[in-house]
């Protein structure tokens, strides 16, 4: 999965709201047919989610494009998935999944509507929204191959609060088991590691902690439901100049290092080797990735 930063939620039956979110510059939009969509207009929402897709693949809009679809309890989903897996949906953003199993549903359906309607290489965004899913999450995260991401949820009034029990705060320790056993089910298996949710709106300043919090912790990004929210979050992802400086500095000074048949160093002061040019690496990596989409990508 390219690494995405942020993550903007749009009901999907509001269609004179997708511009308002592409113009924040997401990396990545979830167009809702799930929560934020009145039950007298899910029917509806299918099909202003498919055009909306349609309309910003023709315009070339670079966003990641994703749908939420109803929950299996619902008898929605494959409804949902018929209508909006086409050209240019990017992946599926599945809610209330428990267990292995529940992917692997998820894969078949999207298997079938793939090939009935014409396209290919839809990903899976597995957020972690009960204390089952919270509990299973490393048989969850390796189940497909077409997980590109889990999301250790964290809201104050989401479905997880609720379900685990937490009471929120802005320190974000009552959460922390949580997102650390998801991250390093993530890391395991190999996907996208995000986070979420800030409710706030207006405390950009929390919002900005939190996230830079999250990426300190290893999660490499975050989900949102505020236009407002998008540019702190993707600052708060992105390797700064000055760290991009260092880790580029570093493998350069490894390199001369190991060239001159040394296996160890001294860079800044810092006493390195190979773990700390594969940690350099990765994040030059991560950089290049995101600075090919900012850079390329809107226009």
């Amino acid at each position: 999965m390219r690494p995405y930063r942020s993550m903007l939620f749009v009901p999907g039956h509001r269609d004179d709201w997708v511009d308002k979110a592409v113009r924040a510059r997401p990396d990545a939009i979830v167009l809702d047919l799930e929560d934020s969509v009145p039950t007298e207009r899910k029917t509806e929402a299918r099909e202003i989610v498919a055009a909306s897709i349609e309309r910003l693949r023709q315009n070339e809009t670079p966003v990641g494009l994703f749908v939420r679809p109803n929950a299996f309890g619902t008898g929605l989903t494959g409804l949902d998935l018929e209508v909006v897996v086409c050209p240019g949906l990017s992946g599926v953003f599945a809610p209330k999944i428990e267990q292995a199993s529940e992917v692997l549903r998820y894969e078949a359906l999207i298997d079938h509507f793939e090939i009935r309607n014409s396209t290919e290489g839809i990903e899976l965004i597995v957020p972690m929204e009960t204390a089952r899913a919270i509990a299973t999450v490393t048989e969850i995260a390796a189940a497909s191959q077409r997980i590109g991401s889990i999301v250790g949820s964290t809201a104050e009034h989401a479905d997880v609060a609720r379900e685990v029990g937490f009471e929120w705060t802005e320190a974000g320790l009552e959460t922390l088991y949580i997102r650390s056993k998801v991250l390093l089910a993530c890391r395991a298996a190999g996907v996208h590691a995000m986070t979420g949710l800030w409710e706030d709106i207006q405390d950009l300043e929390g919002l900005a902690h939190f996230a830079q919090q999250s990426r300190q912790i290893g999660f490499r990004g975050m989900i949102c439901i505020h236009p407002s929210h998008v540019a702190a979050i993707n600052a708060a992802f992105t390797p700064g100049t000055e760290a991009v400086e260092f880790h580029r500095g570093l493998v350069e000074a490894y390199q001369a290092a190991e060239t001159a048949g040394h296996g160890a160093t001294v860079y800044r002061g810092v006493h390195i080797d190979k773990a700390h040019s594969d940690k350099a690496r990765e994040v030059l990596a991560r950089a290049d990735q995101i600075a090919q989409f900012d850079d390329a990508g809107w226009r």
